[in-house]
């Protein structure tokens, strides 16, 4: 075992399981310097919370995040709460110099991640948000390619993310399970929940995105609010798409919807560049598509790679090849790579900074749904 890193945990929904599985797997399958200890989580309400805590590890519980980020047996702190509790956690974590990973989007719009940023900065505290697809090996695999240059110029970079859970007009908003419909709490509805996560890959894979055009659409318009009791005007978006123009001078097509019967979670995206192609699709995650236009003409097509082998990345840490692994490893992933990290005294990324850059894409986003016209990032 490493040199303890005692985790002090905020929320214990989904999240909080998916980080909690996370840091209680890594020492099990990559070496690294320091070990997560899972010291404390913290939840108002403490029968739920400590019933988490047992269930997980967590040596101790608090119902006050204000005192857990006091603590001085915590060395990280994990904001796993809904968006409107982000800014205020993350600056008081950092006052108090701990370390923090923070769930996406970084915050509820830019200025409020501003003000994350020159906190974390000014504390010089180390900081990651889980923006976890990127480290499905698939996914950090196309990165390699499109580094090493495979695919040329860059001409498309399109995506989208499908779901189809809202649709029922009786769902109400609001409260502990459904905050997302909630703008109090949300701050937006798709646009920062789903399309963040193809944002911050699109970025990491193509560059920054420069302008974009979009349009939103809210289908139902008002919904009872779990927390009033009473019926309330919808202020999330329900679907959203927008085009886009990236610094390298690719065109952009992303959509996302919580309306689309038949959809989950269908997240893909398809990126065409002059010497070849590569598609990715959550549903399939451990391959990749992959194009190459210098294939000999009779051969050219499509070729479906089973990202498993050894020399993909993050894979030699797992099973034999041929064996997959699924969502909750990027998680896994991603506390590995903190890890090693803090070993050197360097932050990885997304980095809070890097995530400003998706949360301006997503204010430009929002404001040019309102007035129709394009917005530059």
């Amino acid at each position: 075992m490493g040199k303890p890193l005692r985790i002090g945990m905020i929320g214990y929904g989904f999240m909080g399981r998916t980080h909690s599985n996370a840091y209680r797997r890594v020492p099990n399958f990559f070496q690294t310097e320091y070990t997560p200890v899972l010291q404390a989580v913290c939840a108002r309400d403490a029968d739920k919370v400590k019933a988490f805590a047992d269930q997980w590890g967590y040596a101790s519980v608090e119902t006050d995040w204000r005192k857990l980020v006091e603590r001085k047996d915590i060395d990280a702190i994990d904001i796993c709460t809904p968006n409107n509790l982000h800014k205020d956690m993350a600056i008081a974590a950092a006052a108090n110099g701990k370390m923090i990973l923070c769930e996406k989007p970084l915050a509820m719009n830019v200025a409020e991640g501003e003000e994350m940023c020159q906190a974390v900065e000014k504390a010089k505290v180390l900081n990651t948000v889980w923006y976890n697809y990127r480290r499905v090996p698939a996914v950090t695999y196309a990165k390699q390619l499109i580094d090493e240059g495979r695919l040329g110029r860059i001409f498309h970079y399109r995506a989208n993310f499908l779901q189809d859970w809202t649709i029922s007009a009786d769902l109400p908003q609001g409260g502990t399970a459904l905050w997302r419909l909630d703008v109090a709490a949300a701050g937006s509805g798709v646009t920062g929940d789903l399309l963040a996560h193809c944002i911050d890959t699109a970025i990491w894979l193509n560059g920054d995105i420069s302008t974009v055009n979009a349009m939103t659409e809210t289908f139902v318009k008002e919904r009872k609010h779990t927390l009033t009791g009473k019926v309330e005007k919808v202020g999330i978006d329900d679907a959203c798409t927008f085009m886009c123009r990236f610094g390298n001078g690719s065109l952009g097509l992303f959509e996302s919807t919580r309306y689309a019967r038949g959809h989950k979670a269908l997240y893909t995206f398809e990126i065409n560049g002059e010497n070849g192609s590569i598609k990715w699709d959550l549903h399939d995650l451990h391959r990749l598509q992959w194009f190459d236009y210098k294939d000999e003409g009779p051969l050219r097509g499509w070729r479906s790679i089973h990202i498993t082998d050894g020399d993909h990345p993050y894979m030699k840490q797992w099973w034999v090849p041929g064996l997959q692994i699924g969502y909750e490893h990027t998680f896994v992933h991603q506390v590995a790579d903190f890890l090693e990290g803090v070993a050197k005294g360097e932050s990885i990324g997304p980095t809070f900074r890097d995530a400003l850059e998706t949360q301006k894409v997503c204010d430009a986003v929002l404001d040019s749904a309102k007035d129709s016209q394009w917005h530059n990032v």
